[in-house]
């Protein structure tokens, strides 16, 4: 399940304000304000998954583990190395 703070860390990643995440998920702003809102506001499923694939289809990687949670931008297919 995608968190508030990794959506609000994966858009400053790729450089997205709120509307262009919104867009680019097909939810509505407002859905997605609830999303990164931290007052445990609740958002509906298919709004989070709609989120995470528009994040993964951008190279990010969302991470999980006992020590908590965060998010990666890996290098795309068309990028190189320097």
């Amino acid at each position: 399940m995608i968190t508030a703070r990794q959506s609000r860390a994966a858009r400053a990643l790729l450089g997205w304000t709120q509307e262009t995440l919104a867009d680019k998920a097909q939810v509505s702003l407002t859905a997605l304000k609830r999303l990164e809102s931290e007052s445990g506001l609740a958002v509906y499923e298919s709004t989070r998954d709609q989120v995470r694939r528009a994040f993964e289809s951008n190279n990010i990687v969302f991470l999980s583990s006992e020590q908590g949670e965060g998010v990666m931008l890996v290098r795309g297919k068309t990028e190189r190395r320097g």
